[in-house]
């Protein structure tokens, strides 16, 4: 928690304990908190959930329906028991219907698990248990999504649903043949191309253990170690409490693929430290909500959707995260120079240095919890499986636990309450990654996927600007409503191939969706982030959002950038990839700047206008281009250079 000194001066002081209380708040808000039996009950089936997918992580995946199978039978019946079926419902028990359908779930993967080789022999020959267990288990998916995170994706999934049965009735380039019953059921039901196709299979592979790793991280103290490092580390710096924000979000997101969590948990501590240094409430719940967004493109681990889109490119993820690694590292940087600009605007004071945490002490107390995420990273980059990579990342944040301080230690406690609150985590991402399965099937089965790329492509008549700008709002659009897996699993799905025919590399226009998608998390007026960090910051919601997304601006520029210049993603030669980088960082501390209205000092009307429209003139690379960004800019440096010089005689 934060507390303070006489001098008013903020300080942190918090046990590991602490630092994942907020979080731990926000999830029981959604979930029931039970007791007695059936407490430990569920406990039990989150335990062995966990230990499912470590025991597969070491000796090796099952086949692909097999592991699908276990692993959404684990999440759907826990589903089930901890998410009541309205909020009115009582949160202390389990409704006789909840077990009804937990066990009818159940029945479905079990049918899968243990008659899959006669299911897979009469394949195109469907029984009418098949009709009628596939029928089941669609409604149970899209009510289980329902109750996990609301109508938004189950509409969507609702609406492709009757799409295939009423395919004749729609016009033009989207009508079909349609498809009865009889067979969209178990087509969505027992192939792979369905609810168990590519999303929950990635999820029951990946981000499961990541989620895992995740819980591990935060149970032996991460939160308050890497907060404890950033304020070390920015402290002193003009804007220091706004940079320790960022950079503890964004170490946050090298691990935790959910915005709204990384903004309650580094929130907690980050926000009032930036409101007791002068920061407006909206600012610092703005710049937190932003931080905490990017890390779902932060590598070395990313949100849920890189995993998928791995499996979607058939790339290895390392890959992903090399690729991923400038442009997250652009977002944050205008983030960075944001606060540092404001801060400079509004003339903030710094941390005094008693109170302040100390480097030294900082890395001595908890430097094993960075041993775990070096190890992921050289384990991937030595070309390892994500699996792999991450499960003995977690065995050695084990071990070396024990190495530092007692409080950090990973007791058996702490081992089963990781191992209860990582399957627990993994279950919003399996619901919404089956029901994405319901409109992959849809789009499969029907070929609407052509006919929207070629509504792309008519529309936006072959031009890509256009084309983009079409993606980008459908892409934030859709992001608003349903999680960002699920938004890039549809968006990529359907806008992807367009761009790709425009001559946009399919990993850049997967990424491009990617983007956009994680940026409806901080644009109004669903801006979950942002909500989220407003009330830690206890500001104005719509006031907030409307800063976040100004605070967030090169995030909506980024995605332009590395369309057009494939030198962002390290792909070319080095003095291109150079030179690209270069142009890039100019770009988006000229934003930056141009947005805060303060360089040196602060920016006249036509500097503050040239800043802000530079960075969208060099979107396409060219030499040209590029001397103009940096000759403005050295203009613009000495003009307030001489007036500075100026001001002080």
């Amino acid at each position: 928690m934060v507390t303070e000194d006489r001098n008013n001066d903020p300080k942190i002081s918090s046990s590991p304990d602490e630092s994942n209380k907020t979080k731990i708040l926000e999830v029981e808000s959604k979930t029931r908190q039970l007791k007695g039996w059936q407490w430990w009950l569920v406990a039990g089936i989150a335990i062995s959930a966990s230990l499912f997918h470590l025991y597969t992580a070491l000796y090796g995946l099952l086949p692909a329906m097999y592991q699908r199978g276990v692993h959404w039978m684990f999440m759907g019946v826990l589903l089930f028991l901890l998410y009541p079926i309205s909020k009115g419902r009582p949160k202390d028990k389990i409704d006789i219907w909840d077990w009804c359908f937990a066990i009818l779930l159940a029945i479905g993967c079990l049918n899968i698990l243990i008659n899959w080789d006669a299911i897979s022999q009469r394949e195109g020959m469907p029984t009418s248990s098949d009709i009628y267990l596939g029928v089941m288990m669609i409604i149970l998916v899209i009510e289980g999504a329902r109750r996990s995170m609301g109508w938004p994706l189950p509409i969507v999934a609702i609406f492709a649903l009757i799409y295939a049965l009423f395919g004749p009735y729609f016009p033009g380039l989207l009508g079909h043949g349609g498809f009865p019953l009889k067979e969209l059921a178990p087509f969505e039901y027992l192939r792979t191309d369905g609810i168990f196709g590519v999303p929950l299979g990635v999820s029951a592979s990946f981000i499961f253990l990541f989620v895992l790793f995740g819980a591990f991280l935060s149970s032996s103290g991460a939160g308050k170690f890497f907060i404890d490092l950033a304020v070390a580390l920015t402290g002193r710096s003009q804007g220091g409490p706004g940079k320790a924000a960022v950079i503890a979000s964004g170490l946050m997101g090298t691990v935790s693929g959910s915005s709204v969590a990384n903004a309650v948990t580094t929130g907690a501590f980050t926000i009032p430290l930036m409101k007791q240094s002068g920061y407006k409430n909206e600012f610092a719940g703005a710049v937190v909500a932003a931080a905490s967004t990017g890390g779902q493109v932060m590598p070395p681990v990313m949100g849920a959707a890189a995993f998928i889109m791995a499996q979607f490119l058939g790339v290895a993820y390392w890959e992903i995260v090399v690729a991923a690694a400038v442009p997250a590292t652009l977002y944050f940087a205008s983030i960075w120079f944001m606060v540092h600009f404001r801060s400079g605007r509004i003339g903030l004071r710094k941390f005094s240095a008693e109170n302040m945490p100390k480097l030294k002490i900082v890395l001595k107390e908890g430097w094993h919890l960075l041993l775990p995420i070096v190890t992921l990273v050289v384990f991937l980059a030595l070309g390892y499986s994500p699996v792999k990579a991450v499960f003995w990342s977690l065995v050695l944040l084990v071990v070396v636990s024990w190495g530092g301080k007692k409080e950090y230690r990973m007791t058996p406690k702490r081992i089963v309450d990781a191992l209860i609150n990582g399957a627990i985590g993994a279950v919003e991402v399996a619901a919404a990654c089956a029901c994405s399965g319901l409109i992959i099937g849809v789009i499969g089965i029907t070929g609407v996927g052509l006919a929207f790329s070629s509504f792309v492509l008519s529309l936006s008549h072959g031009i890509l600007p256009f084309a983009l700008i079409l993606t980008m709002i459908g892409s934030i659009i859709l992001g608003m409503g349903v999680p960002t897996t699920a938004q890039y699993i549809i968006t990529s799905t359907l806008a992807a191939p367009a761009l790709a025919q425009m001559g946009v590399p399919m990993f850049s226009a997967h990424l491009f969706c990617l983007y956009f998608g994680v940026l409806a998390d901080v644009t109004p007026p669903v801006a979950l982030a942002t909500y989220a960090a407003s009330g830690i910051a206890k500001s104005n919601p719509m006031k907030t959002g409307f800063t976040a997304l100004a605070t967030a601006a090169a995030g909506f520029l980024v995605p332009y950038m590395f369309v057009y210049n494939p030198y962002l993603l390290l792909k070319g030669d080095i003095l291109h990839i150079i030179l690209g980088c270069v142009t890039a960082i100019l770009a988006v501390i000229a934003l930056s700047a141009g947005i805060q209205g303060h360089f040196l000092s602060k920016l006249n009307i036509v500097e503050r206008l040239v800043f802000i429209v530079l960075p969208f003139a060099i979107i396409y690379p060219s030499l040209l281009a590029n001397l103009l960004a940096v000759t403005v800019i050295v203009v613009v440096f000495l003009l307030q250079k001489v007036r500075l010089k100026q001001y002080v005689v």
